[in-house]
């Protein structure tokens, strides 16, 4: 089976930083695209940062300059690292990975349980 857990989430001051974690775990063959969405309360889920099995990354424009997105493949385990946080930031976030499992060897998304991060004015 194949997992994946998030943490880091919390509450912080706008202005300040949180480094989130989303950690994959499991009979995992390989791992490509990885995604960071969020999801505030009455809106629909947005994605937030993507990062690829190269290494390339893209980001939604209301985070350019203030997030950053990582990855370390040796340990499966993906980063977003946000600066500058806004109260609008307020919202809880998941981890989205495309996954191949050993048990069949094709891409599969899989979604982590969400984190909260709060951001007070």
């Amino acid at each position: 089976q194949v997992q994946l857990v998030e943490s880091g989430g919390g509450l912080v001051q706008a202005g300040g930083s949180l480094r989130l974690s989303c950690a994959a775990s499991g009979s995992i063959f390989s791992i490509n695209t990885m995604n960071w969405y969020r999801q505030a309360p009455g809106k629909q889920r947005e994605l937030v940062a993507v990062i690829e099995g190269d290494g390339s990354t893209d980001y939604a424009d209301f985070v350019k300059g203030r997030f950053t997105i990582s990855r370390d493949n040796a340990k499966n385990t993906m980063y977003l690292q946000m600066n500058t946080l806004k109260p609008e930031d307020t919202a809880v976030y998941y981890c989205n990975a495309e996954i191949a499992p050993y048990s069949d060897f094709r891409a599969h998304y899989y979604w982590g349980q969400g984190t909260q991060v709060t951001v007070s004015s």
